[in-house]
């Protein structure tokens, strides 16, 4: 029979031995953790047990490549992951510290099933966490982090012979030869690139030289005190500061990103932040050219017009929104044979002809680049404004308890279905549809709509609107939606707000 891990406290001499791991850092795709006070070095040495336990448990064959972020105490933890693998009887392809798209890539380069990436990905210093997938491009999604956080925390990592360590050299090398190939840019570009000192700095301004783009710095210095800001290219304080630079500098586009590289963030060349949904659509207008009737897999924050755009519909594209969260993305992508698909928070998946399906904000940026070669007469700004016009907000995180945020939403969802089915009305419109696929998003009779759901990585509430009429109907929509959220108590302020 199999018994839970030990009850353990920093600064004891059990903290030492023994592992210490907060149950709720096992997260919907990944697992995330302050450290050292909700994980500690034993911790994620039992992680690795565990992540080799259940490779072992599926009949994989026991590699795994693993890789880390540029963050001071990254190479630590991941070498206590390490030890646990080994324990596990696992091979261990050491590519060392990269952005994690790099590492969803060495599965492929290496021909391994297993990747596991520590990284804390936007999140402050003081996280840390692990990326993982078995069978690239897809990586865990709920049903194998609850399989893995039993293995975990009820002790029921299994030690195996014949676990290596390897260090594998000249992934770097590969991976940047995979995003470019031969293209160089025809027309110039001058671009922006800001990786807020994170990770990516090793990586996006010597892609942008090697296809021909000039090259404008902004904080690509790596520093894993992040002097100037969390790189986080969703984020308002990343955003504007691309802003500042497009116009100091007299940029084509700004592109940002975040502190493991998997995502990317568009700022054009009048200075406007253009949302990651809207430069998805953006894509998809001049991706379906290219490859007419394709299907593009949307988010649930993401902007109606991957539905409704009339130059969409007209190439026959098709549109799916599903559950936001990159695994759950990548999944349906997959599923669907999908071209590309699209998250508001700047992940996306380049599938098909034009990508391997995982999330990678190098790919991205290499096929905006190509996008505007393709469109040499066009500014970003221009491919903005062809859009039709709607109204939205940033993404909004109003604390709520890891602990209670679930309980928390399905109360909510509840009570807005409820109000929906008795004919209530939003923001002074009929509802056509609430769909509940992940959280829920009240769709109105003009299309506009708001999103309530929990975020997975973090101790919030998520909220989305968009109105495709104006400013005042998307903040009578937010007002709708947050009288619903302040029915709950526990439910505390915004980090940012319309």
């Amino acid at each position: 029979m199999t018994k839970p891990l030990p009850e353990v406290t920093p600064n004891t001499w059990d903290f030492l031995r023994d592992p210490m791991i907060k149950p709720t850092g096992f997260r919907e795709y990944d697992a995330r953790w302050k450290y050292p006070d909700e994980i500690n070095l034993p911790g994620m040495t039992a992680l690795g047990l565990g992540i080799g336990t259940q490779m072992r448990k599926h009949g994989l064959e026991p590699v795994i490549a693993v890789g880390n972020d540029y963050r001071d105490y990254s190479l630590t933890i991941k070498n206590a992951l390490i030890i646990g693998l080994m324990q596990a009887g696992i091979q261990v392809k050491d590519i060392g510290p990269c952005i994690t798209p790099m590492a969803y890539f060495s599965s492929f380069h290496l021909g391994v099933p297993g990747v596991a990436m520590v990284t804390a990905s936007h999140n402050p210093n003081g996280w840390t966490g692990v990326k993982m997938g078995f069978a690239m491009p897809l990586t865990h999604g709920p049903d194998e982090m609850g399989e893995l956080k039993d293995i975990v925390l009820n002790d029921k990592g299994e030690p195996a012979p014949g676990g290596a360590y390897e260090f594998v050299d000249g992934v770097w090398d590969a991976y940047m030869d995979d995003l470019v190939g031969d293209f160089r840019m025809s027309r110039k570009l001058k671009v922006v690139c800001a990786t807020g000192n994170g990770t990516a700095s090793a990586y996006a301004p010597a892609l942008f030289e090697r296809i021909g783009v000039e090259v404008v710095p902004s904080h690509n210095e790596l520093d894993y005190t992040f002097p100037n800001y969390n790189p986080n290219p969703e984020a308002m304080e990343m955003l504007h500061d691309m802003a500042d630079s497009v116009r100091a500098s007299g940029a084509d586009f700004a592109l940002g990103f975040d502190g493991d590289g998997d995502r990317c963030g568009v700022v054009d060349d009048e200075g406007e932040e253009i949302f990651a949904d809207k430069v998805g659509v953006i894509m998809a207008r001049d991706l379906v050219k290219l490859y007419p009737g394709s299907t593009f897999v949307a988010d649930v924050k993401s902007t109606g017009l991957f539905a409704s755009d009339p130059e969409l519909i007209a190439a026959g594209a098709k549109a799916d929104y599903w559950k936001t969260g990159h695994s759950h993305m990548k999944r349906r992508v997959h599923e669907l044979g999908a071209l590309a698909g699209f998250e508001k928070s700047g992940h996306y998946f380049m599938a098909g002809e034009v990508g391997r399906g995982y999330d990678d904000g190098m790919r991205v940026a290499v096929e905006i680049c190509k996008l505007m070669d393709r469109n040499p007469d066009m500014k970003m700004s221009d491919l903005r404004k062809a859009l039709p016009q709607t109204f939205s907000t940033p993404t909004m995180s109003p604390y709520c308890p890891d602990t209670e945020k679930y309980d928390v939403l399905d109360r909510i969802v509840e009570r807005i279905v409820k109000h929906a089915d008795g004919g209530g009305t939003f923001a002074g419109r009929d509802i056509a549809t609430v769909v509940t696929v992940n959280g829920a998003r009240v769709i109105l009779d003009n299309g506009s709509w708001g999103l309530v759901r929990a975020s997975s990585n973090t101790p919030n509430l998520v909220v989305v609107c968009e109105s495709s009429d104006s400013d005042e109907e998307l903040r009578a929509i937010f007002k709708e939606i947050d009288g619903f959220i302040r029915t709950e108590d526990s439910v505390g302020d915004y980090d940012q707000s319309i």
